[in-house]
């Protein structure tokens, strides 16, 4: 492993839309992150196939647009696959000849394994540094370690990283926990998963789901669970970039993501204090936030606490 660079350039990477949006709606906020503070752009359906806003000539037109900005698309690829139409579309995604594409399922590796520069996605749960070698061995030149990973798992096998493979760390967003074949948000509405009427387009963050003593505990995305909390790693910053860590990842949220670039970007920068950073973050999202898991802790736990102590 070669030596971190004393005061590297830490980038910014957006990361796949996990919500289900009005196509007009995705159209506007991609329009708003050409002169964001991002350097990399993650496109495309990691979450449900059924979603049928943007096709993957969508994705594309929305990529085409942000590289001409300047930034750097990947194509991310679905995370669960179930059927042969779901193959199929992360076929395209994968074959595609221009841009980087994130494998997010042993599939993708597969189509992937021998093509230069592809991104192993926080799905294929890489947690030592044998494993990270394979991948790299396959093609990879970019990891995005998992959600849950500590400080401690991170440096551990970042000693051993091999040579040419960038590492991508989820710093701000409502953490993915898992991902199942039924779909929680047609099981809300006692629907079939087929016939769900693509209910989760009226949830533009998820659906909020409480314990009975009425504390925020889940946010339930169609197939996918995630936590009631965002994770903020804006504190971590310096402890980041001193274990070898090259990316930062946003996760989109409908409100208030450009401007945590902005703010994440001027932290990186040191030219923003952590603690004038959790004030303005916490002004852009009402969410308690977290960081429990890079401390080895329960992932719900955390210093940052929106003024409210509530999520929406």
């Amino acid at each position: 492993m070669s030596p971190v660079p004393p005061n590297r350039r830490l980038k910014l990477a957006l990361g796949p839309l996990l919500y289900y949006w009005p196509r007009d709606r995705v159209l506007e906020f991609y329009d708003g992150i050409e002169d964001s503070a991002a350097d990399v752009v993650y496109l495309g359906e990691v979450v449900c196939s059924r979603r049928h806003e943007l096709d993957f000539e969508g994705w594309v037109a929305i990529g085409e647009r942000l590289a001409a900005a300047g930034k750097e698309v990947v194509l991310s690829a679905q995370a669960l696959t179930e059927s042969e139409g779901d193959l199929k579309f992360v076929r395209r995604v994968a074959g595609n000849a221009r841009w980087r594409v994130e494998a997010n399922d042993m599939g993708a590796v597969r189509m992937l394994a021998g093509r230069p520069a592809w991104v192993a996605g926080p799905h294929l749960n890489v947690y030592n540094p044998s494993t990270l070698a394979l991948f790299a061995g396959l093609g990879a030149t970019r990891w995005v370690a998992p959600f849950e990973v500590s400080r401690e798992l991170l440096a551990g096998v970042l000693a051993e990283r091999p040579d040419g493979v960038e590492v991508e760390l989820f710093a701000y967003g409502r953490l993915p926990l898992a991902l199942s074949a039924r779909c929680f948000t047609a099981r809300r509405f006692n629907v079939q998963k087929e016939n769900c009427g693509f209910r989760c387009i009226e949830f533009p963050d998820g659906i909020m789901l409480r314990t009975r003593e009425g504390e925020p505990f889940l946010a339930l995305n169609g197939i996918q669970t995630q936590s009631a909390r965002v994770y903020n790693l804006a504190g971590e910053v310096a402890a980041v970039r001193d274990i070898g860590v090259d990316a930062l990842r946003v996760s989109p949220q409908s409100q208030g993501t450009r401007e945590t670039l902005r703010i994440l970007r001027a932290v990186c920068d040191a030219t923003l204090s952590a603690d004038a950073a959790r004030i303005e973050l916490e002004r852009l999202t009402p969410a308690a936030h977290c960081d429990g898991f890079w401390h080895g802790r329960p992932g719900i736990e955390g210093r940052f606490a929106a003024s409210s102590g509530d999520v929406p």
